[in-house]
């Protein structure tokens, strides 16, 4: 983990392990997401992977497997099991942006987790898949954030096939938001970050918010959500500190509210 001015990068560090999750990690994001989220002072998270190699790679099957505890019963085992779930809802109720920097494997639940994020920036050697039935298994909770990010039988293909997609294919099936030379990856993401970093934290975390809500409404519900929203984005202070500095011609100024 790691603060550069108004960014928080978190970095799965198990590059021997191709930064799989084990019980531990899980646990260690969502901590590290629940801080972001009660820090003022954090405007954005990037989620990347230690080493060049992998991104992630999905879970460490030695180690997870099984409930973290030795000898959990049935039902702790199935609550265990959903720590992933939790950490994808946590990264959606952040209320801050999130970027995966994606810089080689991302693969299984780490392919799930780059697509939790808001938006995944690959480096050209980067390859994403959702594996799991190659191991006989399925990415169940994996097919949340796929289906959040391409058409639904595009993410069916990748379930059922397995198969390995470069990053300039993740970008035209829509999941990958910018493919850029490797040597270019953190250049881009700093630039990246910091125009997010730089727009209103309160006008960010309204229209995030109604973003994600609005995703499972259908369509009357999520209009008539949507105009809510805007009358209260409107009666921010942010919002009329953003048009009265654009009428004077001038930087804005945000507050935060």
């Amino acid at each position: 983990m790691e603060r550069r001015d108004r960014v928080l990068w978190l970095t799965i560090d198990r590059p021997e392990r191709r930064n799989a999750l084990n019980w531990s990690v899980v646990r260690g994001l969502r901590a590290a997401l629940a801080d972001a989220k009660a820090d003022p002072d954090v405007a954005v998270v990037v989620l990347t992977g230690a080493g060049d190699q992998a991104f992630c790679a999905g879970a460490d099957l030695g180690t997870m497997g099984d409930a973290p505890e030795d000898g959990a019963r049935f039902l702790d085992q199935h609550d265990a099991r959903g720590e992933l779930a939790g950490l994808f809802q946590e990264m959606w109720q952040l209320g801050k942006p999130t970027v995966a920097r994606v810089q080689g494997w991302a693969v299984a639940g780490g392919f799930g987790l780059a697509l939790a994020c808001d938006l995944v920036v690959a480096s050209e050697r980067a390859r994403f898949g959702a594996t799991e039935i190659r191991v006989g298994l399925w990415p169940f909770m994996v097919t949340v954030p796929m289906v959040r990010s391409m058409g639904p039988k595009t993410a069916l293909d990748l379930m059922l096939t397995g198969r390995i997609v470069e990053a300039a294919e993740g970008q035209r099936l829509g999941f990958v938001s910018r493919v850029v030379a490797h040597e270019d990856l953190d250049a881009s993401l700093e630039e990246l970050v910091g125009t997010l970093a730089g727009h209103s934290p309160a006008v960010t975390k309204l229209g995030r918010d109604a973003f994600y809500a609005v995703l499972d409404m259908g369509s009357a519900q999520a209009l008539a959500h949507l105009h809510a929203m805007l009358t209260l984005t409107n009666q921010t202070e942010d919002a009329a500190e953003g048009m009265a500095a654009f009428l004077e011609k001038r930087p804005p100024s945000w507050r935060g509210r």
